[in-house]
């Protein structure tokens, strides 16, 4: 489902963010990347996303080389990858529907189709009886929900998550995965990044580790 073959990045100014990368996320698994701040998490993430793209080596996603894939196809490439962020991105003079409908409304779905996908999406994280509320009106960790409601709406096959939980307390931590854990049992592909590592062994997924740009382990889940 995804996979890196020698990724290496490398920003303007010679800073190397990514080097020698190789691993493999299959459909249908879980998988966490941990690693200190500054490791190259948010940039293979976005090299996933393709925010960015590699300078050297082969990314692979859902089939896809990436390296082929021109800028006029990047809106239909995305619609592959839903994207949850920590900081969550949400429009605070929209309502929670229409911040979760947006990607459906860039993509000219028809309205009846919105409504239907929207508040299945917000069902699912629990949120459909706030879908007339302002974002500021909710509390931190109804707002990750909405983001994630927003990441799956258009039931993409991969969900990436950068740091879902960093601005959030441990018992709305362990609720955010939890729902990951559902969207992973009807079988979307998840990596997540994240610092946590006592969050992410209580969920024992495959644990793969960045530290200083390169892949400095590999875990198999536990139990």
């Amino acid at each position: 489902m995804i996979s890196f073959s020698a990724v290496g990045k490398r920003y303007e100014g010679g800073n190397e963010a990514l080097t020698g990368v190789t691993f493999e996320v299959q459909r249908g698994e879980m998988v966490f990347l941990t690693g200190p701040s500054g490791a190259g998490k948010s940039t293979l993430l976005k090299l996933v996303a393709l925010v960015e793209r590699a300078s050297r080596g082969q990314v692979v996603v859902n089939g896809q080389n990436l390296a082929m894939i021109r800028r006029r196809q990047l809106p239909y490439y995305r619609r592959q990858i839903g994207m949850v962020f920590q900081d969550h991105r949400l429009l605070n003079d929209r309502t929670v529907f229409d911040n979760v409908a947006l990607p459906l409304v860039i993509a000219g779905t028809d309205n009846q189709e919105i409504g239907k996908r929207v508040r299945a999406s917000l069902d699912l994280v629990g949120l459909l009886h706030k879908e007339r509320a302002l974002p500021i009106t909710l509390s931190t960790g109804e707002q990750q929900r909405v983001g994630i409601a927003r990441a799956v709406v258009y039931r993409p096959p991969i969900l990436i998550a950068d740091e879902p939980t960093g601005n959030l307390d441990h018992e709305l931590s362990l609720e955010v995965m939890q729902l990951f854990k559902r969207l992973n049992q009807v079988g979307t592909t998840l990596l997540i990044a994240s610092h946590d590592r006592g969050l992410v062994q209580q969920f024992a997924p495959r644990v793969l580790h960045l530290r200083a740009g390169q892949m400095a382990e590999a875990e198999a889940p536990h139990g």
